[in-house]
């Protein structure tokens, strides 16, 4: 079991950022979106849900780990173990954004708790972000960072690895809107190139496979989001306000996803989720719309 006491200094800790709503980022988002081309200009109202544009890692390119992302220390806790992704995240959406507002992101480490799962060992890291413009509170992002032991060069791949269902089975849900698609590695390049994300899983097969076990590269999991946040808004009336999301699985390039959304129980909610290729549920999502 992983030593928690170095770790907890990091609890509370907080930094701060600034950077600003670009109309050149926000026309690559709506890009990559497929949304009709248009002129962003200063002013322009943003979708709150394109946030992900903002603070992209501004590490200089010697300070990099060997997957690719920056050092932690500053804000996230030193977790002694080098595999790290995406388990879920809840946002509020309280604000909009515009062209050209300088937006203050603060941030700081809210929990930090070991587990041990079917694949082992596990530590889930909770930071909380709060994006401030002129206007007052936009965004309210709560991410569950999960981070893994190396891998054995011995060990078998881990089941959640393998493309199997995170039940076992494949989904039973009836979806009112869906949609099915194939990520390629393009899709995932230029993701990765709006987010300045340089995380190896998503762009450098042999190191996803043969250090962090993967079969192939894996989708970004904001990326997922996105498209399942933009499946709703377009089935739906309303503003996206609300999202609970839980990573399941990873899902990986060039095999087909389907993006699902159905009315909730409540006004204005709905159930999201994503199946991978063999029907599995890879994300979970609880969205309010008003």
């Amino acid at each position: 079991m992983i030593d928690l006491a170095p770790l907890l200094p990091w609890l509370e800790r907080e930094t701060r950022a600034i950077d600003t709503v670009s109309a050149s980022l926000t026309a690559r988002l709506a890009a990559l979106l497929d949304q009709p081309q248009r002129k962003w200009s200063a002013g322009d109202t943003v979708p709150a849900s394109w946030y992900m544009q903002l603070f992209g890692p501004t590490e200089p390119q010697s300070v990099l780990g060997p997957d690719g992302h920056p050092p932690k220390g500053e804000l996230l806790p030193p977790v002694p173990w080098p595999r790290r992704m995406f388990a879920g995240r809840r946002i509020e959406l309280p604000g909009d954004l515009k062209v050209g507002d300088e937006v203050v992101r603060t941030s700081r480490v809210t929990a930090i708790e070991p587990k041990t799962g079917r694949s082992g060992e596990m530590c889930f890291v909770t930071v909380r972000h709060e994006l401030t413009t002129p206007r007052g509170l936009a965004v309210v992002e709560e991410q569950d960072v999960v981070y893994r032991p190396a891998l054995e060069q011995s060990a078998s791949t881990p089941a959640a690895v393998q493309g199997k269902s995170a039940t076992g089975e494949p989904a039973v849900r009836q979806a009112q809107f869906s949609r099915t698609l194939e990520p390629d590695t393009t899709l995932l390049f230029r993701y990765s190139a709006i987010t300045n994300n340089a995380h190896r899983i998503h762009y450098d097969l042999p190191y996803a496979r043969d250090v962090e076990g993967y079969p192939a590269l894996v989708v970004n999991g904001g990326l997922s989001t996105l498209l399942l946040w933009e499946l709703a808004g377009k089935s739906f009336d309303g503003r996206l306000c609300k999202s609970t999301t839980r990573n399941l699985k990873p899902l990986f390039v060039d095999r087909a996803i389907t993006l699902c959304a159905t009315p909730g129980a409540r006004a204005g909610s709905v159930q999201a989720w994503v199946q991978d290729d063999m029907g599995g549920i890879a994300i979970e999502a609880d969205l309010e719309f008003a």
